[in-house]
């Protein structure tokens, strides 16, 4: 009896354990299949054109049925297509509501995932950190809740809808000082700012007048156009010079102040997402004949006045920094203390005061070398070494050095620019850095005239005379694409590509503005900035060096705005690619063009006219209800 519980006891055992097995083995093979399924599901939901994606958010409404059907058809032929490279999906995955202001390079939540070690005190946590490809974002950036078509320049210049930037923090905090006021459905600016409540005109009336400009116009004739505004806040101070002829690159990190330059450029005025830490500005020496901080809070004497030897870095030959703040009117000892030493430093840079007033002063750069070279040895700051490159920027450090001048600008006292309007038409003096003659800088402002013509002529029935106002040229060469639209009301963001030649200068010298970038990676702005993407061989230039094309598809959406244009200049498999893509990005064809009439080249480029769709995550709708 004993013996028989005890075989009966084995068996079970046995059982058992068979049983045991078998489950770890299921629950082992179900557990790997999730594994690999989610990285599957994950590949797909990071990687672009390899599979079908999956939706992060809520699906999309108010696009056209009919359309899309249309497309969908198409989208289903050529998924049927041999490789896995002709599979593109017939939908983008949509972000969630999160996103909907989605910087990825200025991602202060990706920051805190990597962990990156940063310093505080140098701004290094306001400056461009680009997520890894594992890391990025492969959906489409919503718009807010109840989102609407940003309000027409002129007059988004003094209100836009609240709907579209839902942020009145500013409001509330800036209250006293006439920054924004919250009416209604609206967000009013009154043009005030925390140095001048009474508005920006006034105050920059009074600038000229501490020059002596004439006419109390600060543009000085035409002399003065390009001006950087440091600290800008929603850049009151830019909105209001536009009147004057000057156009502002109005700069603000993404600080505490969050939004600041979402609003600048809602409002339609020039502005970028930038920080003076430890990175040189991304634009060229000598591009600004004013330099403007208004209660800035910033230290500049740090590091040996590395942040003020930036600003002299791009300050033109006898340009000007003013300077408004309570140092200047020294009321108590720290303030003494910070002018006194402020002085000291600035006067060692061979600036002098042009005018001081109250809590303004204005400093102005020396127009030659000769004071830098009168100066004792050994002065700090040195003078930067003879193979530093003032016009490498892109991700390159600050130098506390001051970059002395060319034996050219050196002899001619000057810019040797022509004044406003006549500047963005003359050849400028800096082409002779690149070999370029005269005769190409004339044939190219020819060229892209008859081009922009030509680009109006396809988009005549979709638009009207205010429908643009903020427009970017992806690839500006030397800015005649910008220089072509002079006469419409608009400005336009010139970006020079890292990788090509650094012709950003002539950009500034013919008195437009702009900034270098890399096309491989998001570029510094929120999102729904800009009415109209000019994208000439861009898409070509980055497949050349590896980098994604259906990346820079994302990138192009999130700049755009909502009903926005793009129009992509490139050759016929540029073309073919990006069509493909029309159903999952929501866009829709405009106008599809042969460009071997305007071509400088072999004739090989087509000229493709895009519309971004207005689509709505059902999420976000349903928030509105």
């Amino acid at each position: 009896m004993t013996r028989g519980r005890s075989d009966g006891l084995q068996k079970k055992h046995l059982v058992a354990s068979v049983c045991g097995v078998a489950i770890f083995l299921g629950f082992l093979y179900v557990y790997h299949g999730s594994i690999i399924g989610s990285q599957n599901s994950g590949s797909s939901a990071l990687e672009y054109g390899s599979k079908s994606l999956k939706r992060l958010g809520a699906s999309y409404l108010g696009a056209d049925d009919d359309a899309d059907s249309k497309q969908d058809e198409s989208s289903s032929s050529i998924m049927q297509g041999d490789g896995e490279a002709d599979i593109v999906p017939k939908s983008f995955p949509v972000c969630d509501d999160r996103h909907s202001e989605l910087i990825p390079c200025l991602d202060r939540h990706l920051i805190y995932q990597m962990r990156l070690k940063l310093d505080l005190s140098l701004m290094e946590h306001y400056e461009r950190h680009c997520p890894p490809s594992e890391r990025r974002f492969n959906c489409l950036i919503p718009p807010p809740a109840g989102y609407k078509i940003p309000i027409k320049w002129p007059q988004s210049r003094d209100e836009v809808w609240k709907v579209n930037i839902p942020h009145t923090h500013l409001a509330h905090e800036k209250s006293d000082q006439n920054w924004m006021i919250v009416k209604g459905e609206k967000i009013v600016f009154p043009g005030g700012g925390t140095h001048f409540h009474y508005g920006a005109d006034k105050y920059i009336a009074s600038i000229a007048n501490m020059l002596n400009f004439s006419h109390h116009n600060l543009n000085n004739e035409g002399r003065l156009r390009t001006v950087l505004d440091v600290g800008c806040g929603v850049a009151s101070f830019g909105a209001y010079l536009l009147s004057s002829d000057i156009i502002a690159m109005s700069l603000a990190p993404n600080d505490v102040h969050q939004n600041q330059i979402q609003f600048a450029l809602e409002r339609g005025i020039p502005a970028y997402l930038g920080v003076l830490g430890t990175k040189r500005l991304p634009y060229p020496s000598r591009s600004f004949e004013l330099a403007h901080c208004s209660r800035c809070r910033i230290d500049w004497l740090q590091r040996d006045g590395i942040l003020l030897l930036e600003l002299d870095r791009l300050l033109r030959p006898g340009g000007y920094f003013a300077y408004s703040s309570p140092e200047a009117y020294a009321q108590d000892e720290e303030d003494r203390r910070i002018w006194r030493e402020m002085s000291a430093l600035v006067g060692r840079m061979c600036w002098r005061i042009a005018a001081k007033k109250d809590q303004t002063v204005i400093w102005q750069k020396p127009l030659t070398n000769e004071c830098y070279m009168e100066r004792e040895p050994g002065t700090r700051p040195p003078l930067c070494q003879s193979d530093d490159d003032p016009d490498a920027v892109f991700g390159v450090n600050m130098e506390a050095c001051i970059t002395p001048y060319s034996d050219h600008d050196n002899r001619a006292k000057g810019s040797g620019l022509a004044p406003w309007p006549a500047r963005l038409t003359t050849p400028p003096p800096r082409l002779a850095d690149f070999g370029y003659s005269n005769e190409m800088f004339e044939k190219d402002t020819e060229l892209w005239q008859g081009r922009v013509e030509n680009y109006w002529n396809l988009l005549g029935p979709k638009i009207s005379s205010n429908t643009v106002r903020n427009v970017m040229d992806m690839k500006a060469n030397m800015g005649s694409f910008a220089a072509a639209l002079k006469g419409k009301d608009v400005w336009v963001m010139n970006v020079v590509p890292r990788d090509g030649p650094n012709t950003l200068k002539l950009v500034y010298d013919r008195g437009l503005i702009g900034s270098i970038h890399d096309w491989c990676e998001a570029y510094s702005t929120y999102p729904r900035t800009y009415d109209l993407l000019h994208a000439w061989t861009v898409f070509s230039d980055i497949e050349t060096r590896g980098c994604s094309k259906e990346d820079l598809l994302i990138e192009m959406d999130r700049l755009l705005r909502p009903t926005g244009f793009i129009i992509i200049r490139d050759k016929q498999h540029v073309i073919d690619f990006v069509k493909k893509y029309l159903t999952a990005m929501h866009w829709e064809a405009v106008a599809t063009a042969d460009a071997s009439a305007d071509s400088d080249q072999d004739g090989n480029e087509v000229i493709f006219v895009i519309q971004k769709k207005l689509w709505l995550a059902t999420e976000s709708l349903r928030n509105t209800e």
